[in-house]
């Protein structure tokens, strides 16, 4: 079937359509559509069987939606209409939640109905939900509507009542600072990624991304307590959150500011604070926060980590390599890097760089830490490390994955393995590792094409090792336990001798040196250069500027690898 993707950006969602989609023999195509004469002119330039959207804001023409399978998929159960679907079931405490495939009609969200799955709800942030229980519950009804409508199936009628509930504001997110925590996290989590709570801080207006419990901090409501890692840590009613980014609001007309770590947001007017030290291991009792976590069960280590849009600033990347090194210092023969659901890594911090004073200097030093990184897992030679992705991963954060032994991804994942849609050449190794992984042919297609992959087609190709079939909620423990039986295999001895004896060949004929060497030159011209695409791209990833309608393919290099949503 030829399918067309129409889309408001090429998010997470439209990615994983698109590459499951195309797994499954159809011809598919995206467009970028920010109105409905955009719409119009893909379908004409396309002509295809059905018209699917998975992330769609602009309204659908009479004249496409009447003339053939128009479908919109809609995150929230049969009956509920509106904008906020999903920042309202989180932020009013739903357990359950579910996705819809509607036919596209006159009035938005009222259409027949192809297919609805239901999900549940956890303890997460808005992004994180949509990658993931929701993302799955959404390809699951695609998948059935597709099937419905090549078997000449007809829709069902919405029937019950409807629950038509408008776009919510900025007032019906502000947070009280003398509820209770879970009042507040809801409220967070209902915006993490975007639009965020906006909020009065130190004097200035702020929106609030993110929120995590903390149980052993009080004060008074609305108090900065102390810092950790980047974040900031507020006092509720009966507790406190963590918050670990902000971003300034800008007057109307003014660029978009960057969404950046709270320390650095708030650098200059930041009252001195404790630090309390970053619980690498799990607290004993009660609830904190870390973006870094150690564990051991026996022969097995586990380094899990998880930063928020899956960016790894300079200091994201050097802190994790203080933790990896100190993980390394354990008597383990297995370590697990990842294990976490949601992202695995997205390269470096795109935010942090353009809203540095010097971008490309900070650009070369995000590059270098990440590099520093990724040589020191392909440096491991006394154990085997595994990659363990739950969620989704793009650019740098692949090749970091690709630096361990083996790499494992969740079937629900999403891999862009490419960095050409940021107008970057690349580097973490990415020369070595790629070509090693799936052989230099078709290393330059995945590098060239700028695709996304799923976790399917991924194994397929060798890009991955193991596919988990699982729930993003179960992703760690199956980890765990997977990873626990390969520690405990009496022929681990033998395969880290022989990854040592291999890694010395490797050495001898090609040093990692040269592959970091040749791959940071090509970056230093890109980040020196201002005429660079890279720069423009940047800033329109980081500041939200809207994009261009079109083909993600036929703009080449474009702001559209991955998306917050």
């Amino acid at each position: 079937m030829r399918i067309l993707l129409i889309a408001s950006s090429y998010n997470s969602l439209t990615q994983r359509a698109r590459a499951e989609l195309q797994d499954r023999g159809h011809a598919v195509a995206v467009e970028i559509t920010p109105d409905g004469a955009a719409i119009r002119e893909a379908v004409v330039r396309h002509a295809p069987d059905l018209v699917l959207a998975p992330l769609l804001k602009a309204v659908v023409p009479r004249d496409v939606w009447s003339s053939r399978h128009c479908l919109i998929v809609h995150p929230g159960p049969v009956g509920d209409r509106g904008p906020s679907s999903l920042d309202r079931a989180i932020q009013d405490g739903a357990d359950e939640w579910g996705v819809t495939v509607l036919q596209a009609d006159e009035e938005m969200d009222a259409g027949d109905v192809w297919a609805t799955v239901p999900f549940r709800v956890p303890a997460v942030g808005k992004s994180d939900l949509y990658r993931n229980e929701l993302s799955d519950a959404a390809m699951t009804a695609v998948h059935l509507a597709v099937e419905r409508i090549a078997a000449g199936a007809a829709p069902s009628p919405q029937t019950g009542p409807a629950r038509a509930r408008p776009f919510l504001r900025q007032e019906e997110r502000r947070i009280s600072w003398d509820q209770d925590t879970e009042t507040v996290l809801r409220r967070l989590r209902a915006a993490d990624s975007q639009p965020g709570v906006l909020d009065e801080l130190l004097g200035a207006e702020w929106f609030l991304h993110g929120g995590h419990p903390e149980d052993g901090l009080r004060g008074r409501p609305g108090e900065l307590l102390a810092t950790r890692a980047g974040a900031v840590c507020r006092a509720t009613g009966d507790g406190a959150v963590w918050i670990p980014e902000l971003r300034a609001r800008t007057a109307a007309g003014e660029a978009r500011a960057c969404k950046l770590p709270a320390t650095l947001a708030l650098a200059g007017r930041l009252p001195e604070l404790p630090e309390p030290p970053v619980p690498v291991a799990a607290p004993a009792r009660g609830r904190t926060w870390s973006d870094i976590r150690y564990r051991e069960q026996g022969p097995l280590g586990v380094l899990s980590f998880a930063f928020p849009g899956g960016a790894m600033s300079t200091d994201h990347c050097r802190r994790l390599l203080s933790a990896y090194r100190a993980a390394c210092g354990r008597p383990t023969s297995v370590l697990v890097l990842g294990g976490q659901r949601d992202f695995f890594s997205n390269g470096i911090h795109l935010h942090v760089i353009e809203a540095a004073a010097d971008p490309a200097a900070e650009a070369w030093a995000n590059i270098n830490a990440m590099n520093d990184l990724v040589e020191a897992v392909l440096t491991t030679t006394d154990r085997l490390v595994v990659s363990a992705i739950g969620g989704n991963a793009a650019a740098g954060g692949v090749m970091l994955a690709l630096a361990a032994d083996e790499v494992w991804c969740r079937r629900g994942s999403v891999l862009n393995p490419h960095y050409r849609r940021m107008g970057l050449y690349g580097s973490e190794y990415w020369t070595h590792t790629l070509p090693r992984k799936v052989g230099p042919v078709l290393a330059e297609r995945l590098t060239r094409s700028a695709r996304p992959v799923a976790a399917g087609a991924a194994r397929s190709l060798g890009l991955v090792d193991r596919v988990v079939d699982c729930g993003p909620g179960g992703f760690s423990d199956e980890i765990t336990r997977m990873a626990a039986r390969l520690a405990s295999h009496p022929g681990v001895a033998s395969r880290v001798a022989a990854k040592k004896a291999e890694h010395e060949v490797r050495e001898a004929r090609t040093p990692l040196a040269a592959h970091r060497e040749r791959e940071l030159r090509r970056m230093r011209a890109i980040f020196d250069d201002p005429a660079a695409p890279f720069h423009d791209l940047r800033r329109a990833f980081a500041r939200k500027e809207p994009q261009s309608a079109g083909s993600p393919d036929s703009r080449g290099a474009g702001p559209a690898g991955p998306a917050d949503r």
